[in-house]
């Protein structure tokens, strides 16, 4: 599908340019001028006779169970499926991106899904969550609204896996319907987001910052591509900050971090991340993080350690898992899950 086409409702987000014809749009900090006819950076988000033009409403380029594994997710609803929805276009340009056949272009294959058939997807399947992917969900944030509205009012959990680049007032919006997410953190330069990814690190610690702190089940992915983002003192800073938006008794951060490990395509051609030097990168990590995981390698294993007592409680090859180490319990206080061994709560929540 090309930048061509009508349909979906009004955009949001917009408001006048002084420039006759001209909107701008508030959704990113890129705060786009789009003339008459034009279109903004993510490519999605246009101007059609003055008023903000949205034709990729509810077009879907992928739809698919995946193992909430794969988000990566590993401390919400371990061991179970979700229906992935991935969409076109995106407002960052990183050009290591793994997604790039969706998220560099719209020029791709794919039909529109209104928000009940999504939802009527998942409930055809029996998942009982919904993860907006792939490329960048936020440039398609009136969608998410109303998917997410629906799902909720379904019993559907709505997990959004996302580069965080918005700004506050519909990132307020979007997480107030969200129960989980995957955010990507890609390096922790204000200079390497500005001149190399096209985004904001500030507006991404803010959105990581609001989600923490409102509740949702927050993880964080890293890609660490050498030569860009895998000095120590930058991976240190990452570390820094993500500890310092939740604690345990033993000052160490208990939000999950994932490293990534990055493989060339698109317009970056570096050496891949080498498994050796991503252990050592995690290893390093743990010392201010309780729960650091190593990723997009093949064969990795990522077990999940009981605080207390250090017996495992997921056990992960790939995505194989085994959860005996878990067991759910109730105390009065709801449902929750605790180490099957020493009875000490785990940090996994369910459904």
């Amino acid at each position: 599908m090309k930048n061509t086409g009508n349909g979906g409702p009004p955009g949001r987000f917009f408001s006048p340019a002084p420039e006759a014809g001209v909107l701008r749009c508030g959704l990113c900090p890129r705060r786009c001028r789009i003339p008459e006819g034009g279109w903004g950076a993510c490519r999605v988000r246009g101007n059609a006779g003055g008023r903000g033009h949205i034709p990729y409403y509810g077009y879907v380029t992928a739809l698919a169970p995946d193992p909430i594994e794969k988000k990566p997710l590993y401390h919400f609803r371990p061991g179970s499926y979700i229906l992935s929805a991935g969409f076109a276009g995106c407002n960052l340009r990183c050009p290591f991106c793994q997604n790039w056949h969706i998220s560099q272009t719209t020029n791709t294959p794919g039909r529109r899904f209104s928000p009940e058939e999504l939802v009527a997807a998942a409930l055809e399947e029996a998942l009982p969550q919904i993860a907006y992917t792939y490329s960048e969900p936020l440039v398609h944030a009136e969608y998410l609204l109303d998917c997410m509205a629906l799902a909720r009012k379904a019993g559907i959990a709505n997990v959004l896996i996302s580069n965080g680049c918005i700004n506050s007032g519909a990132a307020g919006e979007i997480l107030s319907r969200t129960d989980a997410a995957n955010i990507d953190l890609k390096c922790f330069s204000e200079k390497t987001y500005s001149s190399i990814l096209g985004g904001e690190l500030k507006t991404v610690l803010d959105f990581i910052t609001l989600a923490a702190g409102r509740g949702v089940h927050t993880e964080l992915t890293t890609l660490v591509v050498p030569g860009l983002n895998d000095g120590e003192k930058e991976l240190e800073n990452c570390g820094e900050f993500i500890a310092g938006l939740c604690r345990d008794g033993e000052g160490l951060g208990t939000i999950p971090w994932h490293l990534s490990a990055y493989h060339p395509g698109y317009r970056w051609d570096a050496p891949a991340t080498g498994g050796g030097a991503l252990r050592e990168a995690a290893s390093r990590a743990r010392k201010r993080l309780r729960y650091v995981y190593t990723g997009n390698i093949a064969g990795e294993t990522n077990d999940t350690l009981c605080s207390a007592c250090g017996r495992p409680l997921i056990k992960r090859r790939d995505y194989r898992i085994d959860t005996a180490g878990l067991e759910l319990a109730d105390e009065g206080r709801g449902s929750f899950y605790r180490c099957a061994a020493c009875k000490n709560p785990a940090p996994v929540r369910g459904a």
